[in-house]
């Protein structure tokens, strides 16, 4: 096992200052056991942790970092415009080039909203729809997650006319008394509701590929019930690509599978792996924002001239040399890769997989939702996860995550990671 005794030491000294020594439980390990890892810096496909190990890294900051680590053109961008100033709490036109960009990429967006975060995107898009609808109830389904705002940090039920209950102290009851929960990919609990509440309902908000519970795709049948039903009682269906804007393909899942929602949530992959995040839709609903209407969003960093100028940077760099065909072709060779160790190994599996997006679940079970995903053996997993990482391969820390590849990934790393897995899955077995 390779020494990590500076990460451990640098935990230690964390936990007396930093609650649970982390700033996000998602870094905590606590569903995998042991210490997490400190890193020093990342370069390319590779992070670096404080005992000099070398990592390939298929969490990529949790996505966004789909060009890899300190990509030139990204470092040189930041690096001019903080020269500048690094917030000015005013307007800049770099602002404005980057909605442009994402305007021209998501045929659904025809105006967008620049803020500091996917939780404060998704926040503001229900505030949005409410706004817009007059309307208070708002849909979402089990083990999708869109940030820690109140309302939406409920309970992953299935039921599908109960009202959410809160998973968190600190959350009243009241704040998710207008969250509905569904199960993901049930078309008929979907129907069930709009007949029963449909007149009632703002939004229907959801990630149209699934990163939260592994890697989980949308069947044609529910993505089209979903656009049917919210176009027939007037509810506006929000797309949360915080993960899969621009990592899926240019214009994001719902130009993969030829969707138009009416508003879409992104992440930080608009912002180059900066703290920003954004919201657009159709003019006439983002038309209601203040200042232009009266729905009510503000933030000082909002639109920050260091994070715009690299999302220029990066969807510049993505539009003039698209990676999505050969992100695609890695993950294919990387999915098969996986499922001959697994099988090699008897261990029982599925690999979800959505082009750069994937997950390899410790199940026998087609995972299509957060049920089917909950069957997963956790506790192998999490031997699964040690036996990656004791081979310089740095996955998320939890079965429940999906995982990422970047352009600097070759073939090579592929084959790479393969290798370990089959090592890793053979340690499993035979303990």
């Amino acid at each position: 096992m390779p020494d990590r005794s500076r990460s451990a030491a640098a935990f230690a000294r964390a936990r007396n200052v930093i609650p649970g020594g982390v700033n996000s439980p998602a870094r905590a390990f606590g569903a995998v056991g042991g210490t997490p890892l400190f890193v020093a810096r990342a370069d390319g496909p590779y992070l670096y942790d404080l005992d000099g190990h070398r990592y390939l890294d298929f969490i990529g900051s949790w996505g966004p970092m789909i060009l890899g680590h300190c990509h030139p053109a990204v470092v040189e961008a930041a690096t001019r415009a903080v020269r500048n100033g690094s917030s000015y709490g005013a307007p800049c036109e770099a602002e404005t080039e980057l909605a442009e960009l994402v305007v021209e990429a998501v045929p659904s967006v025809e105006m967008v909203r620049f803020v500091s975060s996917g939780t404060e995107a998704a926040m503001s898009a229900i505030r949005l729809a409410r706004g817009f609808t007059g309307r208070d109830l708002v849909v979402k389904f089990a083990g999708c997650y869109h940030g820690h705002v109140d309302a939406l940090l409920v309970s992953a039920g299935s039921s599908a006319l109960t009202h959410g209950v809160p998973n968190s102290p600190g959350v009243p009851k009241g704040c998710t008394d207008d969250t509905l929960v569904l199960r993901y990919n049930d078309p008929q609990g979907l129907a069930e509701l709009f007949k029963a509440k449909g007149d009632k309902v703002a939004a229907v908000m959801l990630e149209p590929v699934v990163g939260n519970m592994g890697l989980v795709p949308p069947s044609a049948e529910f993505r089209t019930e979903l656009r049917r039903l919210t176009h027939q009682h007037g509810a506006v269906l929000i797309y949360d690509e915080v993960m899969t804007g621009f990592r899926l393909a240019y214009g994001g899942a719902q130009e993969l599978l030829g969707d138009t929602p009416d508003v879409t949530a992104f992440g930080k992959i608009v912002g180059g792996g900066y703290p920003v995040g954004a919201f657009g839709g159709r003019a006439d609903i983002m038309k209601k924002v203040m200042p232009a209407g009266p729905v009510f969003q503000a933030g000082t960093l909002s639109g920050n001239p260091v994070a715009m100028a690299a999302g220029v940077a990066t969807l510049k760099e993505l539009k003039a040399n698209p990676p999505y065909r050969r992100l695609d072709e890695l993950g294919a060779m990387l999915e098969a890769g996986l499922r001959a160790a697994a099988t090699a190994a008897g261990v029982p599996h599925r690999v979800n997989r959505v082009g750069s997006m994937w997950t390899l679940f410790f199940t026998g079970t087609p995972v299509t939702d957060l049920d089917t995903a909950k069957s997963s053996d956790a506790q192998r997993f999490g031997r699964f996860f040690w036996g990656m990482m004791d081979r310089g391969v740095y996955l998320p820390c939890s079965q429940f995550e999906a995982a990422f590849l970047s352009t600097p990934m070759t073939e090579a790393h592929v084959t790479e990671t393969a290798a370990a897995a089959r090592e890793a899955l053979r340690e499993i077995a035979g303990g």
